[in-house]
Protein backbone atom coordinates (compact mmCIF):
# COMPACT_ATOMS: atom_id res chain seq x y z
CA UNK A 1 0.00 0.00 0.00
CA UNK A 2 2.91 2.33 0.59
CA UNK A 3 3.72 2.36 -3.12
CA UNK A 4 0.08 3.19 -3.91
CA UNK A 5 0.02 5.93 -1.29
CA UNK A 6 3.26 7.41 -2.59
CA UNK A 7 1.93 7.44 -6.17
CA UNK A 8 -1.26 9.11 -4.96
CA UNK A 9 0.67 11.76 -3.02
CA UNK A 10 2.98 12.46 -5.97
CA UNK A 11 0.01 12.88 -8.30
CA UNK A 12 -1.89 15.17 -5.89
CA UNK A 13 1.19 17.27 -5.17
CA UNK A 14 1.93 17.70 -8.88
CA UNK A 15 -1.60 18.90 -9.46
CA UNK A 16 -1.42 21.34 -6.56
CA UNK A 17 1.90 22.75 -7.76
CA UNK A 18 0.51 23.17 -11.28
CA UNK A 19 -2.56 24.99 -9.97
CA UNK A 20 -0.28 27.44 -8.17
CA UNK A 21 1.99 27.80 -11.24
CA UNK A 22 4.96 26.22 -9.46
CA UNK A 23 7.39 23.83 -11.21
CA UNK A 24 6.76 20.11 -10.63
CA UNK A 25 10.20 18.69 -11.42
CA UNK A 26 11.18 18.07 -7.75
CA UNK A 27 8.45 17.12 -5.29
CA UNK A 28 10.74 16.72 -2.28
CA UNK A 29 9.03 13.49 -1.23
CA UNK A 30 10.69 11.82 1.77
CA UNK A 31 9.94 9.60 4.72
CA UNK A 32 9.48 11.62 7.92
CA UNK A 33 11.34 11.02 11.21
CA UNK A 34 9.95 8.37 13.55
CA UNK A 35 8.42 10.93 15.92
CA UNK A 36 6.18 12.33 13.14
CA UNK A 37 2.78 10.68 12.68
CA UNK A 38 2.69 10.97 8.90
CA UNK A 39 3.63 8.22 6.46
CA UNK A 40 5.15 10.58 3.87
CA UNK A 41 6.36 14.16 3.92
CA UNK A 42 7.41 16.77 1.37
CA UNK A 43 10.08 19.44 1.69
CA UNK A 44 9.14 21.06 -1.62
CA UNK A 45 8.35 24.38 0.12
CA UNK A 46 12.09 24.90 0.74
CA UNK A 47 12.79 24.81 -2.99
CA UNK A 48 9.89 27.10 -3.87
CA UNK A 49 10.46 29.82 -1.27
CA UNK A 50 12.56 32.03 -3.55
CA UNK A 51 10.21 31.70 -6.49
CA UNK A 52 7.13 32.29 -4.34
CA UNK A 53 8.69 35.25 -2.55
CA UNK A 54 7.54 33.83 0.77
CA UNK A 55 9.02 31.90 3.67
CA UNK A 56 8.91 28.08 3.34
CA UNK A 57 6.22 27.66 6.07
CA UNK A 58 3.95 30.05 4.17
CA UNK A 59 4.51 28.15 0.91
CA UNK A 60 3.72 24.89 2.71
CA UNK A 61 0.48 26.46 3.94
CA UNK A 62 -0.49 27.47 0.41
CA UNK A 63 0.06 23.94 -0.83
CA UNK A 64 -1.85 22.42 2.08
CA UNK A 65 -4.83 24.63 1.25
CA UNK A 66 -4.69 23.46 -2.35
CA UNK A 67 -4.53 19.76 -1.41
CA UNK A 68 -7.91 18.22 -0.61
CA UNK A 69 -7.47 15.02 1.43
CA UNK A 70 -11.14 14.19 0.88
CA UNK A 71 -10.29 13.45 -2.76
CA UNK A 72 -7.59 10.97 -1.77
CA UNK A 73 -8.04 7.30 -0.89
CA UNK A 74 -4.99 6.55 1.22
CA UNK A 75 -4.42 9.96 2.85
CA UNK A 76 -6.71 11.11 5.66
CA UNK A 77 -5.18 14.52 6.29
CA UNK A 78 -2.48 16.87 5.04
CA UNK A 79 -0.78 18.79 7.83
CA UNK A 80 1.94 21.42 7.85
CA UNK A 81 4.84 21.31 10.24
CA UNK A 82 6.89 24.42 9.65
CA UNK A 83 8.09 24.14 6.03
CA UNK A 84 7.03 20.49 5.70
CA UNK A 85 3.86 18.91 4.36
CA UNK A 86 2.89 15.75 6.23
CA UNK A 87 0.56 13.14 4.75
CA UNK A 88 -1.32 11.03 7.32
CA UNK A 89 -2.63 7.55 6.43
CA UNK A 90 -6.33 6.84 6.07
CA UNK A 91 -8.33 3.92 7.46
CA UNK A 92 -8.49 2.54 3.90
CA UNK A 93 -4.69 2.51 3.76
CA UNK A 94 -4.46 0.50 6.96
CA UNK A 95 -7.36 -1.82 6.07
CA UNK A 96 -5.98 -2.67 2.63
CA UNK A 97 -2.52 -3.22 4.10
CA UNK A 98 -3.92 -5.63 6.67
CA UNK A 99 -5.82 -7.60 4.04
CA UNK A 100 -3.06 -7.67 1.41
CA UNK A 101 -0.27 -8.58 3.82
CA UNK A 102 -2.04 -11.75 4.94
CA UNK A 103 -1.23 -13.21 1.52
CA UNK A 104 1.74 -15.57 1.37
CA UNK A 105 3.39 -13.66 -1.50
CA UNK A 106 3.13 -10.28 0.20
CA UNK A 107 5.84 -7.87 -0.89
CA UNK A 108 6.43 -9.44 -4.31
CA UNK A 109 6.13 -6.82 -7.05
CA UNK A 110 4.44 -7.14 -10.41
CA UNK A 111 6.27 -8.72 -13.35
CA UNK A 112 8.45 -6.10 -15.07
CA UNK A 113 8.94 -8.16 -18.24
CA UNK A 114 12.70 -7.61 -17.91
CA UNK A 115 15.30 -10.39 -17.90
CA UNK A 116 18.38 -10.13 -15.69
CA UNK A 117 21.38 -12.42 -15.43
CA UNK A 118 23.14 -12.30 -12.07
CA UNK A 119 26.66 -13.72 -12.17
CA UNK A 120 28.22 -14.38 -8.80
CA UNK A 121 30.79 -16.49 -6.97
CA UNK A 122 32.61 -17.78 -10.11
CA UNK A 123 35.56 -18.90 -7.96
CA UNK A 124 38.22 -20.78 -9.90
CA UNK A 125 37.63 -24.55 -9.63
CA UNK A 126 40.93 -25.28 -7.94
CA UNK A 127 39.74 -26.40 -4.50
CA UNK A 128 37.42 -25.71 -1.56
CA UNK A 129 35.61 -22.38 -1.26
CA UNK A 130 37.54 -20.12 1.13
CA UNK A 131 35.75 -18.13 3.80
CA UNK A 132 37.31 -14.89 2.59
CA UNK A 133 35.25 -15.26 -0.59
CA UNK A 134 32.04 -16.19 1.24
CA UNK A 135 30.66 -12.71 0.75
CA UNK A 136 30.31 -13.25 -3.00
CA UNK A 137 27.80 -16.15 -3.01
CA UNK A 138 25.92 -14.68 -0.05
CA UNK A 139 25.57 -11.21 -1.58
CA UNK A 140 25.09 -12.60 -5.09
CA UNK A 141 22.33 -14.97 -4.04
CA UNK A 142 20.59 -12.20 -2.09
CA UNK A 143 20.82 -9.79 -5.05
CA UNK A 144 19.28 -12.46 -7.31
CA UNK A 145 16.52 -13.17 -4.77
CA UNK A 146 15.83 -9.46 -4.41
CA UNK A 147 15.54 -8.87 -8.15
CA UNK A 148 13.32 -11.92 -8.50
CA UNK A 149 11.04 -10.63 -5.73
CA UNK A 150 11.00 -7.21 -7.36
CA UNK A 151 9.43 -8.65 -10.51
CA UNK A 152 12.45 -9.34 -12.73
CA UNK A 153 12.99 -12.59 -14.64
CA UNK A 154 16.27 -13.70 -13.06
CA UNK A 155 18.85 -16.29 -14.10
CA UNK A 156 21.69 -17.11 -11.70
CA UNK A 157 25.00 -17.90 -13.40
CA UNK A 158 28.38 -19.18 -12.27
CA UNK A 159 31.10 -18.33 -14.79
CA UNK A 160 33.62 -21.19 -14.76
CA UNK A 161 37.26 -20.41 -15.43
CA UNK A 162 38.20 -23.68 -17.16
CA UNK A 163 40.71 -22.36 -19.69
CA UNK A 164 43.47 -20.55 -17.82
CA UNK A 165 46.93 -21.70 -16.80
CA UNK A 166 45.65 -22.77 -13.37
CA UNK A 167 43.42 -25.39 -14.93
CA UNK A 168 46.17 -26.54 -17.28
CA UNK A 169 48.47 -26.99 -14.25
CA UNK A 170 45.71 -28.81 -12.36
CA UNK A 171 45.02 -31.15 -15.30
CA UNK A 172 48.72 -31.95 -15.75
CA UNK A 173 49.16 -32.61 -12.02
CA UNK A 174 46.03 -34.81 -11.83
CA UNK A 175 47.31 -36.93 -14.73
CA UNK A 176 50.92 -37.02 -13.49
CA UNK A 177 50.83 -37.84 -9.79
CA UNK A 178 49.42 -40.83 -7.92
CA UNK A 179 47.77 -40.97 -4.53
CA UNK A 180 51.05 -42.20 -3.08
CA UNK A 181 52.78 -39.00 -4.27
CA UNK A 182 50.52 -36.79 -2.19
CA UNK A 183 51.62 -35.57 1.22
CA UNK A 184 48.38 -35.55 3.22
CA UNK A 185 44.91 -37.03 3.58
CA UNK A 186 41.88 -35.04 2.35
CA UNK A 187 40.48 -32.80 5.04
CA UNK A 188 36.92 -33.79 4.16
CA UNK A 189 35.28 -36.67 2.38
CA UNK A 190 34.33 -34.62 -0.64
CA UNK A 191 35.86 -34.55 -4.08
CA UNK A 192 37.32 -31.02 -4.14
CA UNK A 193 39.21 -31.69 -0.88
CA UNK A 194 40.64 -34.82 -2.46
CA UNK A 195 41.65 -33.30 -5.78
CA UNK A 196 43.07 -30.03 -4.44
CA UNK A 197 45.99 -32.09 -3.14
CA UNK A 198 47.02 -32.77 -6.76
CA UNK A 199 46.90 -29.06 -7.53
CA UNK A 200 49.07 -28.22 -4.53
CA UNK A 201 51.48 -31.01 -5.37
CA UNK A 202 51.75 -29.80 -8.97
CA UNK A 203 52.49 -26.20 -7.97
CA UNK A 204 55.08 -27.32 -5.42
CA UNK A 205 56.75 -29.48 -8.07
CA UNK A 206 56.87 -26.61 -10.59
CA UNK A 207 58.48 -24.41 -7.98
CA UNK A 208 60.98 -26.85 -6.49
CA UNK A 209 61.30 -29.83 -8.86
CA UNK A 210 64.34 -30.83 -10.98
CA UNK A 211 64.90 -28.29 -13.76
CA UNK A 212 64.65 -30.76 -16.65
CA UNK A 213 61.44 -32.32 -15.36
CA UNK A 214 59.92 -28.88 -14.71
CA UNK A 215 60.70 -27.97 -18.33
CA UNK A 216 58.89 -31.09 -19.52
CA UNK A 217 55.95 -30.25 -17.26
CA UNK A 218 55.78 -26.69 -18.56
CA UNK A 219 55.78 -27.97 -22.12
CA UNK A 220 52.82 -30.23 -21.34
CA UNK A 221 51.00 -27.39 -19.58
CA UNK A 222 51.56 -25.17 -22.63
CA UNK A 223 50.27 -27.96 -24.85
CA UNK A 224 47.06 -28.16 -22.82
CA UNK A 225 46.52 -24.41 -23.10
CA UNK A 226 47.14 -24.49 -26.84
CA UNK A 227 44.75 -27.42 -27.22
CA UNK A 228 42.00 -25.53 -25.46
CA UNK A 229 42.64 -22.48 -27.62
CA UNK A 230 42.40 -24.60 -30.77
CA UNK A 231 39.14 -26.17 -29.63
CA UNK A 232 40.64 -29.65 -29.45
CA UNK A 233 37.98 -32.03 -28.12
CA UNK A 234 40.39 -34.42 -26.40
CA UNK A 235 42.08 -31.58 -24.49
CA UNK A 236 38.71 -30.17 -23.50
CA UNK A 237 37.63 -33.56 -22.13
CA UNK A 238 40.87 -33.92 -20.16
CA UNK A 239 40.44 -30.54 -18.50
CA UNK A 240 36.71 -31.03 -17.97
CA UNK A 241 37.32 -34.24 -16.04
CA UNK A 242 39.13 -32.18 -13.40
CA UNK A 243 36.97 -29.06 -13.58
CA UNK A 244 33.64 -30.87 -13.33
CA UNK A 245 34.71 -32.97 -10.35
CA UNK A 246 36.07 -30.02 -8.38
CA UNK A 247 33.09 -27.88 -9.31
CA UNK A 248 30.67 -30.54 -8.09
CA UNK A 249 32.28 -30.41 -4.65
CA UNK A 250 32.31 -26.61 -4.55
CA UNK A 251 28.65 -26.66 -5.56
CA UNK A 252 27.85 -29.00 -2.67
CA UNK A 253 29.49 -26.52 -0.30
CA UNK A 254 27.56 -23.57 -1.77
CA UNK A 255 24.29 -25.48 -1.51
CA UNK A 256 24.74 -25.43 2.26
CA UNK A 257 24.30 -21.64 2.29
CA UNK A 258 22.20 -22.20 0.14
CA UNK A 259 23.40 -20.62 -3.10
CA UNK A 260 22.23 -22.41 -6.22
CA UNK A 261 22.66 -21.67 -9.92
CA UNK A 262 20.57 -21.96 -13.05
CA UNK A 263 23.60 -22.40 -15.29
CA UNK A 264 27.35 -22.95 -15.08
CA UNK A 265 28.78 -21.08 -18.07
CA UNK A 266 32.27 -22.27 -19.02
CA UNK A 267 34.69 -19.81 -20.60
CA UNK A 268 35.83 -22.51 -23.04
CA UNK A 269 32.36 -22.18 -24.56
CA UNK A 270 33.42 -18.88 -26.09
CA UNK A 271 36.67 -20.34 -27.40
CA UNK A 272 35.05 -23.39 -28.95
CA UNK A 273 32.25 -21.49 -30.71
CA UNK A 274 34.60 -18.93 -32.31
CA UNK A 275 33.43 -15.91 -30.29
CA UNK A 276 36.87 -15.33 -28.77
CA UNK A 277 38.65 -15.38 -32.15
CA UNK A 278 36.07 -12.95 -33.55
CA UNK A 279 36.52 -10.68 -30.54
CA UNK A 280 40.32 -10.68 -30.90
CA UNK A 281 40.00 -9.62 -34.55
CA UNK A 282 37.73 -6.73 -33.59
CA UNK A 283 40.01 -5.67 -30.73
CA UNK A 284 43.03 -5.61 -33.04
CA UNK A 285 41.19 -3.18 -35.33
CA UNK A 286 40.63 -0.63 -32.55
CA UNK A 287 42.75 2.55 -32.52
CA UNK A 288 43.74 1.71 -28.94
CA UNK A 289 45.23 -1.65 -29.99
CA UNK A 290 49.04 -2.03 -29.85
CA UNK A 291 51.52 -4.90 -29.92
CA UNK A 292 53.97 -4.40 -27.06
CA UNK A 293 56.05 -6.66 -24.83
CA UNK A 294 55.18 -9.74 -26.89
CA UNK A 295 51.42 -9.29 -26.49
CA UNK A 296 48.45 -7.53 -28.03
CA UNK A 297 47.10 -4.86 -25.67
CA UNK A 298 44.66 -1.98 -25.49
CA UNK A 299 46.02 1.38 -24.36
CA UNK A 300 43.25 2.85 -22.21
CA UNK A 301 45.01 5.85 -20.66
CA UNK A 302 42.94 8.27 -22.75
CA UNK A 303 39.89 6.69 -21.11
CA UNK A 304 41.20 7.32 -17.59
CA UNK A 305 42.76 3.88 -17.09
CA UNK A 306 46.53 3.83 -16.76
CA UNK A 307 47.00 0.05 -17.13
CA UNK A 308 46.76 -1.63 -20.52
CA UNK A 309 44.36 -4.49 -21.12
CA UNK A 310 46.32 -7.48 -22.49
CA UNK A 311 44.04 -9.58 -24.69
CA UNK A 312 46.33 -11.91 -26.70
CA UNK A 313 49.69 -13.49 -25.90
CA UNK A 314 52.47 -13.82 -28.44
CA UNK A 315 51.81 -17.58 -28.65
CA UNK A 316 48.27 -16.88 -29.85
CA UNK A 317 46.49 -17.83 -26.62
CA UNK A 318 43.79 -15.55 -25.26
CA UNK A 319 43.45 -14.37 -21.67
CA UNK A 320 40.64 -14.53 -19.14
CA UNK A 321 39.73 -10.92 -19.88
CA UNK A 322 39.39 -11.66 -23.60
CA UNK A 323 37.03 -14.53 -23.01
CA UNK A 324 35.08 -12.54 -20.45
CA UNK A 325 34.48 -9.81 -23.02
CA UNK A 326 32.96 -12.43 -25.33
CA UNK A 327 30.98 -13.73 -22.36
CA UNK A 328 29.52 -10.29 -21.67
CA UNK A 329 28.54 -9.71 -25.27
CA UNK A 330 26.71 -13.04 -25.09
CA UNK A 331 24.92 -11.77 -21.96
CA UNK A 332 23.88 -8.59 -23.78
CA UNK A 333 22.45 -10.68 -26.62
CA UNK A 334 20.40 -12.85 -24.28
CA UNK A 335 19.35 -10.59 -21.37
CA UNK A 336 18.01 -7.09 -20.83
CA UNK A 337 20.34 -6.50 -17.88
CA UNK A 338 23.51 -8.07 -16.51
CA UNK A 339 24.64 -7.86 -12.89
CA UNK A 340 28.02 -9.15 -11.73
CA UNK A 341 29.16 -9.50 -8.10
CA UNK A 342 32.91 -8.92 -7.78
CA UNK A 343 35.53 -8.60 -5.08
CA UNK A 344 37.07 -5.16 -4.64
CA UNK A 345 40.36 -6.47 -6.06
CA UNK A 346 38.59 -6.71 -9.43
CA UNK A 347 37.73 -3.01 -9.55
CA UNK A 348 40.39 -2.23 -12.17
CA UNK A 349 39.37 -5.19 -14.32
CA UNK A 350 35.75 -4.07 -14.11
CA UNK A 351 36.69 -0.61 -15.41
CA UNK A 352 38.77 -2.14 -18.20
CA UNK A 353 35.92 -4.45 -19.13
CA UNK A 354 33.31 -1.66 -19.24
CA UNK A 355 35.52 0.64 -21.28
CA UNK A 356 36.48 -2.08 -23.76
CA UNK A 357 32.86 -3.13 -24.21
CA UNK A 358 32.01 0.48 -25.03
CA UNK A 359 34.87 0.65 -27.55
CA UNK A 360 33.31 -2.41 -29.17
CA UNK A 361 30.04 -0.46 -29.51
CA UNK A 362 28.16 -2.20 -26.71
CA UNK A 363 25.60 -0.40 -24.55
CA UNK A 364 27.03 -0.84 -21.06
CA UNK A 365 24.05 0.86 -19.40
CA UNK A 366 22.64 -2.64 -19.02
CA UNK A 367 25.72 -3.80 -17.07
CA UNK A 368 26.05 -3.22 -13.33
CA UNK A 369 28.69 -4.45 -10.94
CA UNK A 370 28.30 -4.98 -7.20
CA UNK A 371 31.71 -4.69 -5.56
CA UNK A 372 32.41 -6.03 -2.07
CA UNK A 373 35.22 -6.15 0.46
CA UNK A 374 36.34 -9.41 2.00
CA UNK A 375 35.30 -11.17 5.19
CA UNK A 376 37.86 -11.53 7.95
CA UNK A 377 37.73 -13.75 11.01
CA UNK A 378 39.06 -12.59 14.38
CA UNK A 379 42.47 -14.04 15.23
CA UNK A 380 42.38 -17.22 17.26
CA UNK A 381 38.64 -17.76 16.92
CA UNK A 382 38.86 -20.64 14.44
CA UNK A 383 41.58 -23.06 13.55
CA UNK A 384 42.19 -25.32 10.58
CA UNK A 385 44.26 -28.47 10.40
CA UNK A 386 45.96 -27.22 7.27
CA UNK A 387 46.95 -23.93 8.85
CA UNK A 388 46.64 -22.02 5.57
CA UNK A 389 43.18 -20.52 5.97
CA UNK A 390 39.59 -21.28 6.80
CA UNK A 391 37.26 -22.88 4.29
CA UNK A 392 33.59 -21.95 4.07
CA UNK A 393 32.71 -25.46 5.23
CA UNK A 394 34.67 -24.81 8.44
CA UNK A 395 32.71 -21.63 9.10
CA UNK A 396 29.33 -23.29 8.49
CA UNK A 397 30.18 -26.27 10.72
CA UNK A 398 31.23 -23.92 13.48
CA UNK A 399 28.05 -21.88 13.06
CA UNK A 400 25.83 -24.95 13.37
CA UNK A 401 27.72 -26.20 16.44
CA UNK A 402 27.47 -22.85 18.18
CA UNK A 403 23.80 -22.44 17.28
CA UNK A 404 23.04 -25.92 18.60
CA UNK A 405 24.57 -24.92 21.94
CA UNK A 406 22.49 -21.73 22.05
CA UNK A 407 19.28 -23.62 21.28
CA UNK A 408 19.97 -26.28 23.92
CA UNK A 409 20.78 -23.64 26.53
CA UNK A 410 17.40 -21.99 25.93
CA UNK A 411 15.23 -25.08 26.05
CA UNK A 412 14.19 -24.55 29.68
CA UNK A 413 13.17 -20.94 29.06
CA UNK A 414 10.81 -21.63 26.15
CA UNK A 415 7.22 -20.43 26.54
CA UNK A 416 5.72 -22.67 23.85
CA UNK A 417 4.75 -26.19 24.89
CA UNK A 418 5.73 -27.89 21.61
CA UNK A 419 8.35 -30.35 22.81
CA UNK A 420 11.44 -30.35 20.61
CA UNK A 421 13.17 -33.66 19.91
CA UNK A 422 16.73 -34.13 18.71
CA UNK A 423 15.73 -33.79 15.06
CA UNK A 424 13.98 -30.49 15.84
CA UNK A 425 17.03 -29.17 17.64
CA UNK A 426 19.29 -30.16 14.76
CA UNK A 427 16.98 -28.54 12.22
CA UNK A 428 16.80 -25.31 14.22
CA UNK A 429 20.59 -25.34 14.71
CA UNK A 430 21.07 -25.44 10.94
CA UNK A 431 18.46 -22.72 10.34
CA UNK A 432 19.87 -20.43 13.02
CA UNK A 433 23.55 -21.15 12.51
CA UNK A 434 23.70 -20.78 8.74
CA UNK A 435 21.13 -17.97 8.92
CA UNK A 436 23.40 -16.13 11.34
CA UNK A 437 26.34 -16.34 8.93
CA UNK A 438 24.32 -15.18 5.93
CA UNK A 439 22.51 -12.42 7.77
CA UNK A 440 25.62 -11.01 9.43
CA UNK A 441 27.44 -10.84 6.09
CA UNK A 442 24.60 -9.57 3.89
CA UNK A 443 23.42 -6.98 6.43
CA UNK A 444 26.57 -4.87 5.98
CA UNK A 445 27.19 -2.50 3.10
CA UNK A 446 29.23 -4.56 0.61
CA UNK A 447 32.03 -2.04 0.20
CA UNK A 448 32.84 -2.07 3.93
CA UNK A 449 35.34 -4.64 5.13
CA UNK A 450 33.90 -6.74 7.94
CA UNK A 451 35.19 -9.03 10.65
CA UNK A 452 32.79 -11.83 11.45
CA UNK A 453 32.11 -12.02 15.20
CA UNK A 454 30.29 -15.04 16.60
CA UNK A 455 28.94 -13.29 19.68
CA UNK A 456 27.19 -10.68 17.56
CA UNK A 457 25.97 -13.03 14.84
CA UNK A 458 24.34 -15.48 17.27
CA UNK A 459 22.98 -12.99 19.81
CA UNK A 460 19.28 -13.78 20.26
CA UNK A 461 18.71 -10.46 21.99
CA UNK A 462 20.58 -8.14 19.63
CA UNK A 463 19.70 -7.21 16.08
CA UNK A 464 20.95 -10.39 14.47
CA UNK A 465 19.45 -13.23 12.44
CA UNK A 466 18.19 -15.14 15.52
CA UNK A 467 16.54 -11.96 16.80
CA UNK A 468 14.57 -11.61 13.55
CA UNK A 469 13.99 -15.36 13.13
CA UNK A 470 12.50 -15.49 16.61
CA UNK A 471 9.82 -13.01 15.52
CA UNK A 472 8.74 -15.45 12.81
CA UNK A 473 8.66 -18.36 15.27
CA UNK A 474 6.63 -16.25 17.71
CA UNK A 475 4.10 -15.37 14.98
CA UNK A 476 3.75 -19.05 14.08
CA UNK A 477 3.19 -19.95 17.73
CA UNK A 478 0.38 -17.42 18.12
CA UNK A 479 -1.35 -18.53 14.93
CA UNK A 480 -1.06 -22.22 15.82
CA UNK A 481 -2.51 -21.57 19.27
CA UNK A 482 -5.45 -19.86 17.56
CA UNK A 483 -6.01 -22.96 15.40
CA UNK A 484 -4.63 -21.39 12.20
CA UNK A 485 -1.98 -22.71 9.82
CA UNK A 486 0.88 -20.16 9.67
CA UNK A 487 1.88 -21.28 6.19
CA UNK A 488 -1.54 -20.72 4.59
CA UNK A 489 -3.23 -17.49 3.54
CA UNK A 490 -5.99 -16.47 5.94
CA UNK A 491 -8.36 -16.20 2.99
CA UNK A 492 -8.00 -19.96 2.52
CA UNK A 493 -8.82 -20.66 6.18
CA UNK A 494 -12.39 -19.33 6.30
CA UNK A 495 -11.28 -16.00 7.76
CA UNK A 496 -13.53 -13.20 6.49
CA UNK A 497 -10.90 -10.62 5.61
CA UNK A 498 -13.49 -8.07 4.48
CA UNK A 499 -15.07 -8.23 7.93
CA UNK A 500 -11.82 -7.37 9.72
CA UNK A 501 -11.89 -3.93 11.28
CA UNK A 502 -8.42 -2.45 10.92
CA UNK A 503 -9.53 0.71 12.72
CA UNK A 504 -9.73 -1.40 15.90
CA UNK A 505 -5.91 -1.51 15.76
CA UNK A 506 -5.70 1.86 17.42
CA UNK A 507 -2.77 1.61 19.83
CA UNK A 508 0.52 3.19 18.84
CA UNK A 509 2.25 -0.21 18.79
CA UNK A 510 -0.38 -1.70 16.46
CA UNK A 511 -0.37 1.22 14.06
CA UNK A 512 3.43 1.42 14.00
CA UNK A 513 3.63 -2.28 13.15
CA UNK A 514 0.97 -2.04 10.45
CA UNK A 515 2.60 1.01 8.87
CA UNK A 516 5.96 -0.80 8.90
CA UNK A 517 4.36 -3.79 7.15
CA UNK A 518 2.85 -1.43 4.56
CA UNK A 519 6.33 -0.18 3.63
CA UNK A 520 7.76 -3.61 2.81
CA UNK A 521 6.99 -3.62 -0.96
CA UNK A 522 8.52 -0.14 -1.26
CA UNK A 523 11.66 -1.32 0.55
CA UNK A 524 11.90 -4.21 -1.93
CA UNK A 525 11.46 -1.77 -4.82
CA UNK A 526 14.16 0.64 -3.64
CA UNK A 527 16.63 -2.07 -2.61
CA UNK A 528 16.26 -3.73 -6.02
CA UNK A 529 16.84 -0.43 -7.81
CA UNK A 530 20.01 0.10 -5.77
CA UNK A 531 21.11 -3.59 -5.84
CA UNK A 532 21.47 -3.37 -2.05
CA UNK A 533 20.01 -6.35 -0.17
CA UNK A 534 21.39 -4.93 3.07
CA UNK A 535 18.45 -2.50 2.94
CA UNK A 536 16.18 -5.52 3.46
CA UNK A 537 18.24 -6.56 6.49
CA UNK A 538 17.95 -3.06 7.94
CA UNK A 539 14.20 -3.24 7.43
CA UNK A 540 13.94 -6.61 9.22
CA UNK A 541 15.62 -5.19 12.31
CA UNK A 542 13.20 -2.26 12.42
CA UNK A 543 10.32 -4.65 11.79
CA UNK A 544 11.41 -6.96 14.63
CA UNK A 545 11.55 -4.02 17.04
CA UNK A 546 8.04 -2.95 16.04
CA UNK A 547 6.64 -6.47 16.33
CA UNK A 548 8.21 -7.02 19.74
CA UNK A 549 6.68 -3.76 20.99
CA UNK A 550 3.28 -4.97 19.72
CA UNK A 551 3.79 -8.38 21.35
CA UNK A 552 4.58 -6.80 24.73
CA UNK A 553 1.73 -4.32 24.72
CA UNK A 554 -1.13 -5.97 22.79
CA UNK A 555 -2.33 -9.40 23.93
CA UNK A 556 -3.88 -11.39 21.10
CA UNK A 557 -5.46 -14.51 22.60
CA UNK A 558 -6.19 -13.42 26.17
CA UNK A 559 -9.73 -14.09 27.38
CA UNK A 560 -10.35 -10.41 28.08
CA UNK A 561 -9.63 -9.31 24.49
CA UNK A 562 -12.72 -8.25 22.54
CA UNK A 563 -13.45 -10.87 19.81
CA UNK A 564 -13.32 -8.33 16.98
CA UNK A 565 -10.04 -6.92 18.29
CA UNK A 566 -8.76 -10.49 18.62
CA UNK A 567 -9.51 -11.19 14.95
CA UNK A 568 -7.87 -7.96 13.83
CA UNK A 569 -4.77 -8.69 15.90
CA UNK A 570 -4.60 -12.25 14.59
CA UNK A 571 -4.66 -10.86 11.08
CA UNK A 572 -1.88 -8.47 12.06
CA UNK A 573 0.16 -11.42 13.35
CA UNK A 574 -0.44 -13.31 10.09
CA UNK A 575 0.60 -10.24 8.11
CA UNK A 576 3.71 -9.96 10.26
CA UNK A 577 4.51 -13.63 9.70
CA UNK A 578 4.37 -13.31 5.91
CA UNK A 579 6.31 -10.04 5.92
CA UNK A 580 9.23 -11.29 7.99
CA UNK A 581 9.29 -14.69 6.24
CA UNK A 582 9.50 -13.05 2.82
CA UNK A 583 12.11 -10.52 3.91
CA UNK A 584 14.28 -13.30 5.34
CA UNK A 585 13.73 -15.33 2.17
CA UNK A 586 15.16 -12.50 0.08
CA UNK A 587 18.25 -12.55 2.30
CA UNK A 588 18.47 -16.34 1.92
CA UNK A 589 17.83 -16.87 5.63
CA UNK A 590 15.42 -19.60 6.72
CA UNK A 591 12.45 -18.63 8.89
CA UNK A 592 12.05 -21.26 11.63
CA UNK A 593 8.53 -22.22 12.63
CA UNK A 594 9.74 -22.97 16.13
CA UNK A 595 12.81 -21.95 18.14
Amino acid sequence: MFLALRAEVEDALERALSELDFPTDDLGIEEPPEDVDSVLASSVAFRLAGEAGAAPPQVAGQLADELDAAELTYVSEVQTQGPYLNFLPSDAYLAETLETATEESYGALEDRDTSVVVEHTSANPTGPVHVGRARNPIIGDAVANLLDYAGYDVDRHYYVNDAGRQMAVFTWAYETFDEADLESEPERDRIEYDLVRYYRKGNAFLENGPEDKVEDAEAEIESIMQGLEAGDDETYERVSEVVDQVLSGMTACLERLPAEFDEFVKETRFMRNGDTDDLVNRLQELDESVYEEDAWQLELDEHGIDKNLVFLRSDGTSLYATRDLAHHEWKFDNYDRAVTVLGEDHKLQARQLNTTLELLDNDTEQLQQVLYSYVNLPEGKMSTRRGTGVDLDDLLDEAIDRARGEVEDRLDDRIRDDDLDEDDIERIAHQVGIGAVRYDIVSKQPTKAITFEWDQALDFEAQSAPYVQYVHARCCGILEEAGLDPETDLAEQDVELEALEADLLETEAERDLLETIARFPAVVDEAADDLEPHQIATYTREFADRFNAFYRECPVLSDDVDPDVREARLALVAASKHTVANALSILGVEAPRSM
